[in-house]
């Protein structure tokens, strides 16, 4: 497969984001992770991968860092969020400019958004189940907490940046490995020698 260094760049970034405390809140490289994964990984490569690190990250961090249940329900409520995302790079194609690409990023990033935090207040009882409530959930918040604005502008642009490193990733390892492969196809495909030849 191609970009199989753009691959490694993939995860090594994402396993190194999912560190506790290097990053601030919600600056992940998980929007783009599966964004990508729906861009670049094939069939069930493209599910499978992206959910199961994510999965696999997630329930080590709440054991043996947060010290909480393995799996909490706002936390498998996001995951057809991150199916969704996914489903979202399937729209693109590896050949789409890296422009193209960032833009769906931080469209993956601002729906991912938008679902979770209403999702927050349609759980969390802290809301009024209004309209007024809802766009409290998506500004300032709860008070005592971080305005969740924060939240949007972080998600924003870990979801554009990371997209970014991950497309260009792919993009510039890709034609590293190809001549190897066109080399293959060519040995593959090599017509016959005419008859006279092989007289």
């Amino acid at each position: 497969m191609k970009g199989k260094i753009g691959l490694a760049v993939m995860l090594g970034v994402f396993a190194l984001s999912r560190i506790p405390g290097l990053l601030p809140h919600n600056f992940s490289a998980a929007y783009a992770l599966a964004f990508c994964a729906g861009v670049y990984f094939p069939g069930r490569l493209a599910w499978g991968l992206p959910l199961g690190v994510l999965l696999g990250t997630d329930v080590l961090l709440n054991v043996f860092y947060y010290h909480t249940a393995a799996l909490d329900p706002f936390m498998l409520a996001t995951y057809p969020c991150y199916a969704a995302l996914i489903w979202l790079g399937r729209r693109f194609t590896p050949r789409a400019s890296w422009l193209a690409l960032v833009g769906g990023g931080l469209l993956g990033a601002i729906l991912f958004y938008l679902v979770t935090n209403t999702l927050s207040w349609l759980q969390n009882p802290a809301y009024a189940r209004t309209l007024l409530g809802w766009l409290q959930s998506l500004t300032t918040g709860q008070p005592g907490f971080p305005a969740t604005w924060e939240f949007f502008r972080n998600t924003l642009l870990s979801g554009g940046l990371f997209t970014g490193l991950f497309a260009a990733a792919m993009k510039l390892t890709a034609p590293a490995e190809s001549p190897q492969e066109k080399g293959e196809t060519a040995e593959e495909g090599e017509p016959e020698a005419p008859e006279e030849a092989k007289a």
